[in-house]
């Protein structure tokens, strides 16, 4: 495991805004942030939160579905030295002694896959092609042939009907071609929103079909089947780690953007210093909030090298 020691300053967002240039409306950060049951930050008299001290340990990059310049341009350490300030804000400080510090923050970033929408499909809109209604043709008079073969008013004959079953076969492949399409896209969208931090905001608007929470998970469906920006925080207990080998997730807390008109390198600064509020706090639910993503001036990091593991 790749674990990286910092020492890092404040950050300072800049009040410059991008929103004109992004059509604003995209500019909003998504952020779920949970944690344990046990997992309390102490308040010191002037309010600030008690000290943390931890290190980062390396998760991983998700690349996307196609080659994204502002994600290769990131690596381990510039993520972290992003996320540092950030974490500062909140008191949570890198440890240069590894028997005192807490926590073990696993960063994860990259970018989700968009999902096809069935009505996409060449099946679907295959189906749509035989189920649209069209001009009958003209029914030519009967043959001889075609009343000897029992021809009805309805011009019936053997070869009408071989027609007719072939195009109901090809109709319900397509049928089970949508229906698969479908159900790989929902459990697609599963993991995603798994990923992203959605999946409770989903559920509670799952099942209300027929009322407001339709609306609701309309738009969280849109934004999961969106290509979206994301980092993963999750915060273990580092001496249980260490010590015991034992994973006690204390708190994660995940924040995304849309990918159109973004960059993750550009924009992870501001989406950072928005989502530090839930640093190890519980956000109830999924948040939501437009973002300025201008300039953020991060103070000089610097690195200690990588812990061996024990």
């Amino acid at each position: 495991m790749n674990v990286l020691l910092l020492l890092g300053a404040g950050a300072c967002l800049a009040c410059e805004s991008r929103a004109s240039e992004s059509g604003g409306a995209d500019d909003i950060t998504a952020v779920s942030s949970r944690t344990a049951r046990d997992y309390v930050r102490t308040r010191l008299a002037n309010k600030s939160y008690a000290p943390e001290s931890y290190t980062f340990g390396e998760g991983g990059a998700w690349p996307g579905s196609m080659k994204d310049l502002s994600i290769e341009r990131l690596n381990f350490q510039g993520v972290a030295r992003t996320i540092a300030g950030p974490l500062a804000s909140q008191n949570y400080l890198p440890s240069q002694n590894l028997h005192n510090t807490k926590l073990l923050i696993m960063v994860y970033w990259g970018a989700t896959i968009g999902t096809e929408s069935p009505s996409d499909s060449v099946a679907y809109q295959n189906l749509q092609a035989h189920q649209a209604p069209s001009t009958p043709p003209i029914t030519p008079p009967p043959t001889t042939q075609g009343i000897r073969a029992g021809a009805g008013p309805q011009g019936g004959g053997a070869a009408e009907v071989a027609l007719k079953n072939s195009q109901q076969d090809d109709s319900s492949s397509e049928m089970a071609t949508v229906a698969a399409v479908e159900m790989r896209r929902e459990q697609a969208d599963i993991r995603t929103a798994e990923l992203l931090g959605f999946d409770s905001a989903l559920a509670e608007a799952t099942g209300a079909q027929f009322s407001a929470f339709k609306l609701r998970r309309d738009d969280l469906i849109a934004e999961i089947e969106e290509s979206r920006y994301f980092v993963v925080l999750m915060a273990y207990d580092f001496q249980a780690l260490w010590k015991e080998k034992k994973h006690r997730l204390l708190w994660e807390t995940r924040l995304s953007i849309r990918q159109r008109h973004h960059a993750l390198d550009a924009d992870l600064p501001a989406m950072a210093q928005y989502a530090s509020r839930f640093f190890g706090q519980d956000s109830h639910g999924l948040v939501h909030e437009a973002v300025p993503l201008g300039r953020v001036d991060i103070g000089d990091v610097k690195t200690f090298g990588e812990v061996p593991d024990k």
